[in-house]
């Protein structure tokens, strides 16, 4: 791929952010990484409001489930009824193993849903994983 792929890290937990943003380090993985709390501030982020500078594309989303003002799945759903965002790539981070979530998820079109087992080895995995699948899948404009 010939332009860079910028991460949106939504998530409200700081040591999940601090343990992804290790995880592409180790990797030695230099994709700029921005960060939201929730929703409403990636929202925002996606679409340069509120003061924001706009999130450039080509661009992955990495998306917590439970988070305060607006979870991932009122996310989803903004992101999909929206002409512009509607065909991000989104991959969902989260410790719920609820198959009602995972459903919910998948009907949002998500590109895959990876349960935080054990946070260190996941984020480990999901990195590797985020890492061959953005050399090998061609994101859209």
């Amino acid at each position: 791929m010939s332009s860079t792929v910028n991460i949106l890290l939504v998530d409200d937990d700081e040591v999940d952010v601090q343990g992804l943003k290790r995880a592409f380090k180790k990797s030695k993985i230099g994709n700029p990484i921005t960060v939201a709390r929730d929703g409403i501030e990636a929202l925002e982020i996606l679409r340069g409001e509120n003061g924001r500078e706009r999130l450039p594309k080509p661009h992955l989303i990495l998306l917590d489930l439970n988070m305060p003002r607006m979870n991932g799945i009122e996310f989803l759903e903004a992101v999909r009824a929206d002409e512009d965002l509607r065909s991000a790539v989104v991959f969902m981070i989260t410790t719920s193993k609820a198959d009602e979530d995972r459903m919910r998820a998948y009907g949002h079109n998500v590109a895959g849903y990876i349960v935080k087992r054990d946070p260190a080895n996941t984020f480990m995995e999901a990195v590797a994983l985020l890492e061959h699948y953005w050399k090998v899948v061609e994101f859209p404009a």
